[in-house]
């Protein structure tokens, strides 16, 4: 090293050991509560819950059993006949999606014939293992010659959503069977990679995440190196050949082009990144590795900042379902992926539990409610893939698709919404989401039964009795949601158009409570003792968004958003002619819960200018009109229809223009 560069060096050298040092504290021990100690009683996601339960996993199961050849082909390698793999080289994973649907449900609802169908795949999983642990029924049917050569089949994506089913199977039911059959695979993934120091970069990351609940599944340590052996194999050039050569794509594309550590920019497939950096949020936390803390912190705020929709969307383009440049966040096109809106969600509770900062359970609470929400039906029986922020009367959902990622993948978040209300440290209980709910968390000092009720997200009254099972003083941790503090998302791209003056209110047994705000909690720390009652009030008016003007396409455009939940307008009939809503700025709103409309939801209306066609279709009007706008989630479920989540505050020749347009 020169003298020029040692002289860089020790001049950077005490910026980078203060860095770290803080980075070190900024990692918070904090763990989610499991979903199989959080029982559910909310009115709005009860009814969700059960209708996964009821409809969308017995979809699940007729499609992956019985209309696809997805079980089928763990039943050939069974008969060792020689018989041809069918459908896509991925397929096994959506076999374990359903499969880890099927885990959280169980717990839900438990269900004898349920668990005896998952069992009866599972023992047909197990059959179609090899002796060295290898497990894919591609290229077992297709030539295990050829296994680990092509970085882009999936291999190690479909163990990575094996090992989830398994940890979840295994949390619910405790039956080992499926977990074994996931140890043998990662095992022989370690044996065939890590302990020959052979490269190896996963064309779709997942496995990295998989391994990490492997290893807090099992204590042993070897899958935590392993997870981070994944992580450190990008960016050196390992994966250029494989990866390039079949899907002309590059490394940008699978997130390969920059060491993990040193990445700063989101890129490339949507759905890919998103698991990477979960996993890699994994990986920091359990290796208290600032390293990875700081690189995610920088993505992150180049996704939130520059790179997501309101609807807490991402991936704008369809070309590579993923990203493109700063800001490109077209409507129509807008491609928001139901998958990657699961990855936001995975993500960000991860960024959460390494931070303590309730900024990322913003960015949850917006991914959940809309981005992925939107991608089930009200029916639980169709489903999006993309979920577009505005569309003509031919968009709508579909009953399956070919790739069949988002239909299981929407299930088991649903079924697992347990996992993202409450977390915990030795000494300490965070409240992330408003769900009715019960758990009892064991802090180091004792024990404590949390219970909420409320109407959220219809009104934002929030009641949670606290009950100690003897005096015991702890913080408690009440997540103040940015929009309920006029910042609607982190970052400047989005922004409410207004101030709001109404606050949120805490009292603690009928008398305002004392607490201090931090990271975006309101923590209230007393000795509790049995009976406490807290009392959160979250005031909801009807709030107008606009976004920067790096944003073109929503210039003099306002969106509408109600406590956590985004609106659009929908235009029902498909031969009703098109129209064009103003929203001006002086817009007065009304709201009313409707218990007839779309499973009962809170509307927005509103009398404002609307135009039209002339009679004779050679130009446009002007005349009052009632706009009704729905919660953005709840669209495309009466049949095909125009919708926009953007709507202009002036008249403009874009207005006149927009069915020709992406708006």
């Amino acid at each position: 090293m020169d003298i020029l560069k040692r002289k860089l060096v020790l001049l950077a050298l005490p910026a980078m050991i203060h860095w770290a040092a803080n980075a070190q504290q900024n990692i918070v021990k904090m763990t989610p509560v499991n979903f199989a100690q959080v029982q559910i009683n909310d009115k709005f996601w009860s009814p969700r819950i059960n209708t996964v339960t009821n409809i969308t996993i017995p979809v699940c199961i007729q499609q992956t059993e019985v209309v696809t050849p997805r079980i089928r082909n763990f039943e050939k390698v069974a008969r060792k006949q020689g018989e041809k793999h069918e459908g896509i080289y991925f397929d096994d994973s959506d076999v374990y999606k359903a499969l880890e649907a099927i885990a959280y449900s169980l717990k839900n609802h438990p269900d004898a014939k349920l668990e005896a169908k998952a069992d009866e795949w599972i023992s047909k999983i197990a059959a179609a293992q090899q002796p060295d642990g290898y497990l894919n029924t591609y290229y077992t049917l297709s030539g295990l010659e050829n296994r680990w050569s092509d970085m882009e089949k999936h291999e190690d994506y479909n163990a990575g959503h094996l090992i989830e089913a398994a940890v979840a199977y295994y949390n619910t039911t405790g039956k080992r069977k499926l977990l074994d059959v996931a140890s043998r695979v990662a095992d022989n993934i370690d044996s065939t990679f890590k302990q020959q120091n052979r490269h190896w970069v996963s064309g779709h990351e997942e496995i990295e995440l998989a391994l990490v609940k492997l290893y807090k599944a099992t204590g042993k340590e070897k899958y935590l190196d392993l997870a981070d052996w994944y992580l450190q194999q990008r960016g050196h050039g390992y994966g250029r050949g494989a990866i390039w050569t079949n899907r002309h794509m590059g490394e940008k594309y699978c997130q390969d082009d920059v060491p993990v550590k040193e990445q700063s920019q989101i890129e490339g497939h949507a759905v890919r990144a998103m698991y990477l950096y979960t996993g890699a949020a994994d990986v920091g936390a359990a290796r208290n590795d600032p390293g990875y803390l700081k690189a995610m912190n920088n993505v992150w705020e180049d996704v939130v900042y520059r790179n997501m929709y309101i609807t807490g969307g991402i991936g704008s383009s369809g070309s590579n379902e993923g990203f493109t440049v700063d800001y490109d966040l077209p409507n129509k096109s807008a491609y928001c992926e139901t998958c990657a809106s699961v990855g936001m969600v995975l993500w960000n509770e991860r960024m959460n539990l390494l931070t303590g900062n309730a900024k990322f359970v913003d960015v949850l609470e917006r991914s959940l409610y809309n981005g992925a929400l939107d991608g089930l039906s009200l029916s639980g029986d169709r489903f999006f893939y993309g979920n577009p922020l505005a569309s003509d009367n031919n968009y709508q959902r579909s009953e399956w698709f070919g790739t069949a990622c988002c239909p299981s993948n929407i299930a088991r978040l649903v079924e697992s919404l347990g996992n993202y209300i409450y977390a915990s440290s030795d000494d300490a209980v965070w409240v992330n989401l408003f769900v009715g709910s019960s758990t009892t968390v064991a802090l180091k000092k004792g024990k404590v039964q949390l219970q909420q009720q409320s109407n959220y997200p219809w009104n934002g009254n929030i009641k949670m009795a606290v009950n100690p099972v003897s005096k015991l003083n702890f913080p408690l941790h009440v997540r103040i949601p940015g929009w309920a503090v006029n910042q609607p998302v982190p970052g400047e791209t989005y922004q409410f158009t207004d101030k709001a003056d109404s606050t949120f209110t805490i009292t603690l047994n009928g008398k305002p409570a004392k607490y201090i705000m931090q990271n975006g909690y309101a923590v209230i720390t007393r000795d509790w003792k049995k009976g406490d009652m807290l009392s959160l009030n979250l005031p909801m008016p009807v709030r107008k968004i606009k976004a920067i003007d790096s944003v073109k396409v929503n210039v003099n455009k306002i969106a509408l958003q109600r406590g956590p939940l985004m609106y659009c307008v929908e235009q029902v009939n498909s031969d009703q002619e098109k129209q064009s809503y103003i929203v001006p700025e002086n817009t007065a709103f009304n709201v009313a819960y409707d218990q007839n409309m779309l499973n009962g939801i809170v509307t927005i209306k509103a009398q404002v200018p609307v135009l039209a066609p002339t009679d004779d279709g050679n130009g446009v009007k002007t005349a009052q009109g009632t706009l009704t706008a729905i919660p953005y989630y709840s669209w495309a479920n009466r049949g095909k229809s125009e919708m926009q989540v953007w709507l202009p505050t002036r008249i403009s020749s874009v207005n006149i223009k927009a069915n020709n347009h992406d708006q």
